[in-house]
């Protein structure tokens, strides 16, 4: 592609990067459906919708991805589906503002590049934990070996054009749940028609959605679904520059229309282009085939569309959850030359990724070491 390219490609590259999210995206969207008894229909074709949306707005393999702080209360206190959709209300209120006022252009320039470099360290050691931890050892000795297996195929093919290794190792994933965990029949007898579910969430829901969930996600969002990703973006397309302010657009506008259709709140992430990019993607076609996939999820198979995802194997999950984890952490090498950014980097990336509120309290440590060395620079100047 030459500088300002914005056409969308469909080729085996963009399909491999297809895949590169769908670690991050499947477990939280599958643990919020059961763990609040959504509309499972309603919520891949709104998802899949929102996906292409952002393709179509952006060109550039930027998906759409869950709250993952509001989807982790959801699950943990299996929280009914209007607080969700009152809480994805709330935040895409928030989000409007915070964007029209000119707040998220202030903070974005108020918050130096290596406390971002910091939080995407932060997301790539928490997406990483997670593989490790989580994914890799589901299914005991089988699931190291599919894990390891699959690293390795991932290892080998990368880096070759032709080949696209994402869907080869998704491919490897659905084959093992078509052996030995799915039940054909029951795909097939759910297909039909399938249209998202109306909602019209109540002022009490929104309120309480705002205090249970937006409030607890703001500044994860603001950190690493608006800084993080505008910097991926200056990164990877450094001839595509993107504002704060026009992410948070988006970002808004998704969350006024998904509770309207029962679909999950989304926002945008620098680990899902991290994902896309690190196996293939570089225009929006990977999102337009990724989000084409839930959608046809959602509206051919409806509720059977629940039971594909549920068997598909955890350690396939956890190799695309590492390489995307891993292409995050990586951009911190061009801080290394310099010393004392880098080391503010690594502290505000721990503390991101270990400690309760860990994206508010990284970005604000890593504000205030960066503003004290700074000065510290200037006195120094001064003495000379």
């Amino acid at each position: 592609m030459g500088p300002g390219d914005r056409r969308l490609r469909f080729d085996r590259s963009e399909w491999s990067g297809a895949f590169g999210d769908l670690g991050t995206d499947l477990p939280l969207l599958v643990g919020m459906i059961l763990a609040s008894g959504l509309n499972a229909s309603s919520v891949f074709t709104v998802f899949g919708l929102m996906q292409i949306a952002t393709a179509l707005r952006y060109r550039m393999p930027m998906p759409v991805q869950p709250l993952k702080a509001m989807a982790a209360i959801v699950i943990a206190q299996k929280l009914p589906p209007e607080i969700l959709f009152g809480g994805g209300l709330a935040i895409g209120v928030c989000m409007l503002v915070l964007t029209a006022t000119g707040l998220l252009d202030w903070i974005n320039r108020a918050v130096p590049k290596p406390v971002v470099r910091g939080i995407q360290c932060g997301l790539g050691l928490q997406l990483a934990g997670i593989a490790l931890r989580d994914y890799v050892p589901a299914g005991g000795a089988t699931g190291w070996w599919l894990a390891g297996a699959g690293f390795f195929l991932t290892l080998v093919l990368i880096g070759r054009k032709r080949i696209p290794s994402a869907a080869i190792l998704v491919a490897l994933g659905a084959i093992y749940a078509l052996v030995f965990k799915l039940d054909a029949s029951s795909l097939v007898g759910a297909a039909g028609l399938h249209l998202p579910e109306w909602r019209l969430p109540a002022a009490a829901d929104v309120w309480t959605g705002f205090l249970i969930l937006a409030l607890p996600q703001i500044p994860l969002s603001i950190a690493n679904s608006v800084l993080a990703t505008r910097q991926l973006t200056e990164d990877l397309f450094p001839d595509r520059p993107l504002s704060a302010r026009k992410i948070g657009w988006t970002y808004a506008a998704m969350n006024l229309v998904n509770p309207f259709l029962s679909g999950v709140p989304t926002c945008h992430g620098s680990g899902g282009m991290a994902g896309h990019y690190a196996f293939g993607g570089r225009t929006g076609g990977s999102v337009v085939i990724y989000g084409s996939l839930f959608l046809v999820l959602g509206v051919v198979f409806g509720p059977g569309s629940q039971i594909v995802i549920q068997v598909f194997p955890l350690p396939v999950l956890g190799v695309l959850l590492l390489f995307e984890a891993l292409t995050l952490v990586a951009l911190l090498r061009d801080l290394s030359p310099r010393g004392t950014d880098f080391a503010v980097a690594i502290l505000v990336g721990l503390i991101a990724s270990s400690v309760p509120y860990g994206y508010l309290v990284g970005l604000g440590v890593g504000v205030i070491c960066m503003h004290l060395f700074r000065r510290g620079l200037t006195r120094v100047g001064d003495h000379e």
